[in-house]
């Protein structure tokens, strides 16, 4: 059974207190990923990396036919914190504080 990895290129939720207490401040919270999907090639498992909701069909019936362990590294949109909440919208939300 494959096993999902959420690529996310910042620490969402603590983004988002940052953006709250002080918009544009927001040091140390975008550290960046390892290439997941390559690791788990590395350790020979079937790993693919999904950019788009239309991607991940195919990649899971791949990961499923692969007949070895796999996992999918599914990457999240920068800015995106959480679902319905953006950097913008935490900072829209903050001005009106």
């Amino acid at each position: 059974m494959p096993g999902p990895a959420r690529g996310e290129p910042q620490y969402g939720t603590i983004r988002r207190h940052r953006e709250q207490s002080c918009p544009g401040r927001v040091s140390g919270t975008a550290p960046g990923n390892p290439d997941f999907a390559a690791y788990a090639r590395a350790f020979g498992a079937h790993g693919e990396t999904v950019t788009a909701t239309e991607e991940f069909e195919p990649a899971l019936e791949r990961a499923l036919a692969s007949g070895k362990a796999a996992l999918l590294e599914l990457k999240v949109t920068e800015g995106r914190l959480a679902p319905g909440v953006t950097v913008s919208s935490v900072r829209k939300e903050s001005a009106h504080v």
